[in-house]
């Protein structure tokens, strides 16, 4: 790819943008901060047409910070950091079917992911949908705003861990997967804008209410944060990279192509305790 010719195609107003001009198994610095204010700006970018190996792709993953090791899915050999992404004709279930920001049981939930795919189905689909949770938040009334700002909610693993990677040889029964007690409303380190923080696959209860008040308060807010207004959905072609950011982004996968195969890899980047 030509350097010094980078450039920047915003999907929607509020999310997403395709990056042009960038090879992420080459980056250099110029290429890096490109790609980095992307991120803080638009949230969730996307590559097309990259070539990485799996030590580029945990490389590329690595200048955004140390990669994180999942707590729950199996890796290849040799390689922690990796993430498998992959359905065929003998799945059952994909990760990812439900709204979610990665792993935001972990005390420190991971900064931003990075999903690599090189097999995509025939004819189209496994697209995934990303919703701005700064949109989420900002959309809210200003007394909801004030209710939610010293709320705190918990984030369980077990639920969603607990014996789902037995296929692949996991036996997880002596396992203790994560659980952790987050603001509702966090602010990003970086550009300093609040956002949600609950989503509908890990956050279990709202602590300061009862348990009445909670699922109630708590479903509005999934569906709410998951706006269609508030989304943007990639396409997905051979060799695509999505680049997202957990701290300010929900995600899901579709599952609209059994029986083709979607597979790759993803690499996930440490993150910090949400304030």
């Amino acid at each position: 790819m030509a350097k010094n010719s980078i450039e920047i195609k915003p999907l929607t107003p509020r999310i997403g943008a395709e990056v042009f001009g960038v090879d992420l198994a080459n980056m250099d610095d110029a290429d890096f901060k490109a790609a980095h204010d992307a991120l803080m700006h638009h949230q969730v970018i996307f590559f097309r047409d990259q070539n990485m190996d799996v030590d580029q792709h945990k490389a590329a993953g690595r200048r955004f910070g140390e990669l994180h090791i999942h707590p729950g899915s199996p890796p290849p050999d040799g390689h922690p950091e990796i993430l498998i992404i992959h359905a065929d004709e003998n799945s059952k279930r994909i990760a990812g079917e439900k709204w979610h920001s990665d792993v935001s049981c972990d005390a420190e939930p991971p900064m931003g992911s990075m999903l690599y795919l090189w097999t995509i189905p025939e004819g189209g689909g496994g697209d995934t949908l990303f919703a701005s949770q700064y949109a989420a938040y900002e959309a809210l009334s200003e007394p909801m705003k004030e209710f939610l700002a010293d709320k705190t909610a918990t984030h369980s693993g077990e639920h969603v861990y607990r014996g789902r990677y037995n296929h692949r040889g996991i036996d997880d029964r002596d396992k203790v997967y994560p659980e952790s007690i987050h603001p509702v409303v966090r602010t990003h380190p970086v550009t300093g804008r609040k956002g949600l923080y609950v989503n509908s696959t890990f956050t279990t209860r709202i602590n300061e209410l009862e348990k009445g008040e909670s699922d109630a308060l708590l479903g509005f807010l999934c569906s709410h944060s998951t706006r269609l207004d508030f989304q943007c959905r990639f396409r997905w072609e051979r060799n695509s990279v999505a680049l997202w950011d957990n701290r300010c982004v929900q995600h899901t996968a579709m599952w609209d192509y059994f029986p083709q195969v979607r597979s790759g890899h993803r690499v996930t980047i440490k993150g910090d305790r949400p304030v």
